[in-house]
């Protein structure tokens, strides 16, 4: 019996569906731009969490050391940076390195080699170039470096550190940190606003679906039929404009993304959109299957209830 009813509402709710053509299509558009909202929203956070990593490679914290610092006071400080739980690689330069890498770069520039060799010694300083886990992260490294500790002296306790140029890379730390907060944020509101007028649009197409067969529902409502039996076709409805609108919408997706790498690729940095969109396929199609189902079957039940109070 349960079987029976099931699928009596099944097929009553698909054929509201398509009897209704035009009233379904603009629930289905509407359902639609408000699942691709989503998945761009989804694209979106792949595309800056790849940016941040970019921007992790390229920003770190150099500490420069007097010219006069011995090596195994710099390498025991290497060692307690090594040891903080926000860092995430130290990477050491000797003096003879960062001159060597120096005169590499100016090869070509014989004033330059001319000026470095009158100086008669070597002018450049050991380093130390630190890279966080994340950026967040580099305000902690830059105040234990600034906080004096005796790690941060050399063994008869004078201080070996000249400058620390955290000032400098924290505006574009900052900045980035502050771009890829708002840019998730906006993606947010704008999921949330489209989910609303989506779930308003399934509401008012459901009232009008419900209007137009308001005879059939009180003929039913006469005869004694449950509540269930009456809502169900409607949910019905709902639930296949969802589902056919998820499906358009991870078709329209893929299009887009495999245009948008063929044809715009080299404005991404390096950014994969399309290779991205097939390796998260399972997780953007669950998202986008269980919302527009959930869209659908929420402004149709939330229409109906309210029609059979009234």
């Amino acid at each position: 019996m349960f079987w029976l009813t099931f699928k009596r509402i099944v097929r009553s709710g698909l054929q509201n569906f398509f009897r209704n053509g035009f009233v379904s299509f603009s629930s289905l558009l509407v359902m639609t731009i408000t699942l691709f909202i989503i998945v761009s929203v989804m694209l979106l956070g792949g595309f800056l969490r790849f940016s941040l990593d970019q921007v992790k490679e390229k920003v770190d914290v150099t500490v420069y050391f007097v010219t006069t610092a011995a090596e195994p006071d710099i390498l025991a400080i290497e060692k307690s940076l090594e040891g903080l739980p926000e860092v995430a690689s130290v990477t050491y330069t000797s003096r003879d390195d960062a001159l060597a890498a120096f005169e590499a770069r100016h090869a070509n520039d014989s004033l330059t080699l001319s000026a470095l060799g009158a100086l008669g010694a070597n002018p450049l300083e050991a380093s130390l170039e630190i890279k966080a886990k994340n950026p967040s992260d580099y305000a902690g490294i830059a105040a234990f470096l600034d906080s004096g500790s005796s790690e941060l002296l050399s063994a008869d306790g004078s201080p070996v550190i000249d400058t620390v140029d955290y000032s400098e890379n924290k505006a574009v730390i900052d900045k980035i940190t502050n771009i890829i907060d708002s840019a998730n944020q906006l993606g947010l509101w704008l999921a949330i606003i489209f989910i609303v007028v989506s779930v308003a649009v399934a509401f008012n197409t459901i009232r009008l679906i419900i209007f137009m067969a308001r005879d059939e529902i009180a003929v039913m409502r006469l005869v004694g039929a449950s509540q269930k039996y009456v809502k169900g076709p409607f949910v019905v409805s709902g639930v296949f404009a969802g589902t056919i609108a998820a499906f358009l919408t991870l078709t329209l997706s893929a299009l887009i993304t495999f245009a948008i790498n063929h044809y715009y690729g080299s404005y991404f940095v390096g950014f994969d959109v399309f290779g991205y969109y097939l390796s998260h396929f399972f997780g953007i199609l669950g998202v986008t299957l269980g919302a527009g189902i959930l869209l659908g079957a929420l402004g149709s039940y939330l229409a109906v209830e309210k029609y059979l109070k009234d």
